[in-house]
């Protein structure tokens, strides 16, 4: 289990997946809590009206699996209205306006977590707001290589 997914976040995130399961007709899923976090971005990707409680476990752990990956507080990742983290080595955000920022909506991130979206693409198309020196995540994402692309389309 990544460290920063805790034990509560991830019931709820496994209940929720499992009712997005349900009603996209799949059975409940079993597998460690991170392949969860991979498993509810997938199904909240599939589904024509995503839950809500999936839609947002699903941003939720996924911003703690890349605040496990990518330790540090230089960039704030921002999904509004679900959740932040503040992630990659540097100078030290303490209070106000972070030195580097990255904001999207939560579908675009689940796309880019799971590779079904280039982050170059996404940047230049606008779906990501990204300043700050710190701000490419492109070496950080997908968060799963190789699983997503073909599995999660939206």
């Amino acid at each position: 289990m990544p460290s920063a997914l805790t034990p509560s976040a991830a019931r709820r995130l496994r209940a929720a997946l499992d009712d997005q399961l349900s009603a996209l007709g799949e059975p409940a899923f079993a597998g460690t809590d991170e392949e969860a976090v991979a498993a509810a971005t997938r199904a909240v990707l599939r589904a024509e009206e995503p839950h809500r409680p999936a839609l947002k476990a699903a941003v939720r752990c996924s911003l703690a699996v890349l605040a496990d990956r990518a330790p540090g507080r230089s960039l704030e990742v921002r999904v509004p209205p679900y959740g932040a983290v503040q992630v990659i080595e540097g100078p030290t955000h303490t209070r106000g306006t972070p030195p580097g920022v990255v904001e999207t909506d939560p579908l675009t991130w689940l796309r880019l977590a799971v590779g079904a979206a280039e982050w170059d693409d996404t940047l230049h198309d606008h779906g990501v707001r990204a300043s700050g020196v710190r701000s490419d995540l492109s070496a950080h994402l997908p968060l799963w290589p190789g699983e997503g692309a073909g599995q999660a389309s939206a």
